[in-house]
C-alpha cells in the first residue's frame, strides 16, 4: 500500500472540524492519549513517590531520549527534555559566553518568530548583533552571511523552516562553512515530523531545540534540546538544582553531565509518555511517507486557491524548498475575518504574519485527506 495516500483520520480523535493549524500545535494520535490515560493509572498505583516509581519513571526517560536519537540521529544522552522550543532557545541565549568584541549572526528579525527573535535581541547590550537581510521569502544571501562571518562570531542563530512562508532555510550548507569555527544553534519547531528523514549530523549544528506538539503530534508541554557532547561545555546551566549539580566540597558546585546539566526539577512525565507514543506512530507511517502526503496536500491547495480570484498566495514556488505551510491572502478580506468565519464552518486555520502584512496560515499534517483541502478551499470560494 502506498502509505503516502492512506487516510489515516480513523486513528485520530473524531471531530466535525478540519484542523489545519498544525504548525502550531498539532492533533494527537488516539493511542497516545490511552497511553497516556495508561500511564497516569499504572504511575498512581505503584506509588508515584516511591522506589518502583523511581526505576518505572527512569525506563520512560530513557525511552524517550532513545526515541528522539532515532529521529534526528545523535546519542541518547544529547537529548535534554524541556517544555517548549522556547526553553531550548533560552538554554542557549543565556546560557553561552559572550566576549567583548563578539557578535552573533540571526536572521530577519521582524521576519523571525518571536521565540527566536526576543531572546537574541535581549542580548543586544551583550554583544554585537548581525542581521541577515532576506527576501521576500525569508532567505537570506550568502555573500552577506560569509561577509558577517568573521573570528568574532561567537553563535550563528537561525530557523530550519519559517513559521510564515514555510521556507526551507540552507541550513546544511551553513552547518558545512561554519563547522568548528563558530557555534551554531537551530530552532527546527517547523521541521522535526514534517520534512522526512532528519540528520543533526549533515546539518552540523551545536546546539537545536524543538517541541513535541506540533508536528510530532504529542502533548502540550514537551520539548526537546539537542546539545552536541562537546559543545555543552559552551554553555553555562540557567538553572540549578539537585538534579543538575553536586557539591564537591562544602561550597562549590560541580555540574554534572548531560543531559542532567541542563535538567532540574521533575519532568512532564505523562507528556513525555504520550510523546514517545506519537513518534512510534509517526515511525512506523514512516518519515519521508509524512513528508510526501503533506507536499501533495499542500500542492492541492496551494493550485486550488490560485484558482480563486484576488487570491495571492506566499511563500517558494518549489515544493522542495518549503514545507506544507501555506500562507495567503484574499483581497477585499481581512485575515481575521477569514479565519473567524471558517472556524464558524468548522475549519482551524490562524492569522499569521510577514513582517508588517498580516496573513492567513493553513498547515496540513499527514492525518488531513484530500477531501478535507478540497472542502475547505471550497468553503473559502463562498466567503
Amino acid at each position: 500500500m502506498n502509505l503516502a495516500a492512506k487516510d489515516i483520520s480513523v486513528d485520530f480523535p473524531i471531530s466535525e472540524k478540519i484542523y489545519l493549524n498544525n504548525a502550531s500545535v498539532s492533533l494527537m494520535p488516539l493511542q497516545s492519549i490511552e497511553a497516556m490515560h495508561d500511564f497516569l493509572i499504572e504511575y498512581n498505583s505503584i506509588g508515584p513517590d516511591s522506589i518502583d516509581s523511581e526505576q518505572f519513571v527512569t525506563e520512560k526517560l530513557q525511552n524517550i531520549r532513545k526515541t528522539i536519537s532515532k529521529i534526528i540521529n545523535c546519542q541518547p544522552e544529547e537529548v535534554i527534555l524541556t517544555q517548549s522550543t522556547t526553553d531550548g532557545i533560552n538554554i542557549v541565549a543565556n546560557g553561552i559566553s559572550f566576549s567583548k568584541n563578539s557578535n552573533l549572526i540571526i536572521r530577519g528579525l521582524s521576519h523571525e518568530h518571536h521565540s527566536n527573535f526576543y531572546p537574541w535581541l535581549k542580548l543586544q547590550n551583550i554583544t554585537k548583533i548581525k542581521n541577515l537581510s532576506v527576501d521576500k521569502n525569508g532567505f537570506f544571501d550568502f555573500d552577506e552571511f560569509e561577509k558577517f562571518l568573521d573570528k568574532n562570531t561567537s553563535l550563528v542563530a537561525l530557523s530550519h523552516a519559517l513559521y510564515n512562508t514555510g521556507s526551507i532555510l540552507p541550513v546544511e550548507e551553513i552547518g558545512t562553512i561554519i563547522h568548528n569555527k563558530t557555534p551554531f544553534f537551530l530552532d527546527s519547531a517547523q521541521t522535526v515530523g514534517c520534512i522526512g528523514n532528519f540528520d543533526v549530523k549533515k546539518i552540523k549544528c551545536d546546539f537545536m531545540s524543538f517541541n513535541g506538539s506540533k508536528w510530532l503530534c504529542g502533548p502540550m508541554g514537551t520539548g526537546l534540546f539537542y546539545c552536541n557532547k562537546k559543545s555543552s561545555e559552551l554553555l553555562e546551566p540557567i538553572t540549578i538544582g539537585g538534579e543538575s549539580a553536586m557539591l564537591y566540597d562544602k561550597t562549590n558546585l560541580a555540574f554534572k553531565e548531560i543531559p542532567d546539566k541542563f535538567q532540574t526539577g521533575f519532568r512532564n512525565y505523562v507528556g513525555i509518555v504520550g510523546l514517545e507514543s506519537s513518534i512510534d506512530y509517526l515511525l512506523k507511517f514512516g518519515m519521508d511517507n509524512i513528508r510526501k502526503k503533506n507536499l501533495r496536500l499542500s500542492e492541492i491547495f496551494r493550485e486550488e486557491l490560485s484558482k480563486i480570484k484576488n487570491v495571492v498566495i506566499y511563500g517558494p514556488e518549489n515544493p522542495n524548498k518549503r514545507t506544507s505551510i501555506i500562507s495567503f491572502n484574499i483581497e477585499g478580506h481581512e485575515p481575521k475575518y477569514i479565519v473567524e468565519k471558517l472556524e464558524k464552518q468548522k475549519i482551524i486555520l490562524t492569522v499569521r504574519e510577514i513582517l508588517d502584512t498580516k496573513i492567513v496560515r493553513a498547515s496540513p499534517h499527514f492525518f488531513n485527506s484530500e477531501s478535507d483541502i478540497l472542502h475547505v478551499i471550497d468553503t473559502i470560494k463562498n466567503l
